[in-house]
């Protein structure tokens, strides 16, 4: 990967988030009949919070101090093997998707000591539930994506671009794997149906809860590394849908991803106007559908590599 495609890539990746959040407000706020907040002011928001002097409780250890930091540092390392722009990334290896699952573990393992850190039950509640539903979504994104690298009969994440998700034989596999994560991306972004990141109502609370005593950078640490994962899931799945072949140039591939990333916060932002928050006992079945799309995926995979060619 050349110099300049590496710093566009790192600079897509700090500043793409801040423009997803802003797209997917101003459309819900459109579907309510309201101007809505500009773009840009996820940008602002975490200025603001850099500026003020973060608060700790007695109760805490240095791991809710640190934990903010480990989460960023995560997301953005994994950041730098999605491919955001073309079929390249920053870093890449053979079965890289395992390393970008374990990072994502990582981060939610500390989002979890940080909250029960605090001695709270309430934000014990919320690491309780962040422990469930990671646990039922990670395998689905594992059989998701599998599926997709056998069936284009790559092992590199950056690959999966140019997929084909109509190519013959492939379209079955493709499908499912691309609702799997569509789903898997509301339920790690903590968006609506799973979540609320407007709400702070104890009953739905999950991503929210966990956050509640962090302040000044460590919340902004908190609230870009949230904004750069759901990114990620867009760009990934752009990716995949993107109908470009890789012989056109990076320009016209990496303007064709944006865009599609663009219309995913698009769809993003809808899904949140039109659906209410699912009851808590009802998510796992939303989870349970993403394993079941992923499974369709592993099934289409097996059937293309047994002659469906």
């Amino acid at each position: 990967m050349s110099a300049l495609l590496m710093v566009i890539h790192v600079a897509v990746l700090l500043g793409l988030p801040f423009l997803l959040t802003g797209i997917i407000n101003r459309v819900k706020a459109i579907w309510g009949g309201r101007k809505g907040p500009r773009l840009s002011q996820g940008c602002f928001d975490v200025l603001r919070l850099l500026r003020k002097q973060p608060v700790y409780s007695s109760v805490t250890t240095p791991v809710f101090k640190l934990a903010p930091w480990v989460i960023l540092a995560s997301t953005l390392v994994t950041g730098l093997f999605v491919p955001l722009l073309r079929d390249t990334a920053p870093l890449s290896m053979n079965w890289d998707v395992v390393a970008v699952l374990y990072l994502w573990g990582l981060g939610r393992v500390a989002m979890m000591l940080a909250a029960l850190d605090t001695g709270s039950a309430f934000e014990g509640m919320g690491a309780s539930r962040e422990a469930t539903f990671g646990a039922l979504v990670e395998p689905a994104i594992f059989l998701a994506v599998g599926a997709l690298l056998a069936t284009s009969g790559h092992t590199r994440l950056a690959e999966l671009v140019h997929v084909g998700v109509m190519a013959p034989g492939r379209v079955l596999a493709a499908v499912g794997a691309l609702v799997a994560l569509a789903l898997a991306l509301l339920v790690e972004a903590s968006r609506v149906p799973v979540d609320d990141p407007n709400t702070h109502l104890e009953l739905t609370m999950i991503h929210e809860v966990m956050i509640l005593d962090h302040s000044g950078p460590d919340l902004a640490a908190l609230q870009v590394a949230s904004a750069m994962k759901m990114t990620l899931f867009a760009m990934l799945i752009a990716g995949i849908l993107n109908p470009l072949p890789a012989s056109v140039g990076p320009l016209a591939v990496a303007a064709v991803n944006v865009a599609l990333t663009l219309v995913i916060a698009i769809a993003v932002g809808l899904v949140e106007s039109l659906i209410a928050r699912l009851r808590m006992v009802s998510v796992p079945q939303l989870i349970a559908a993403s394993m079941v799309a992923a499974t369709i995926a592993v099934l289409g995979t097996a059937w293309f590599a047994g002659g469906a060619r």
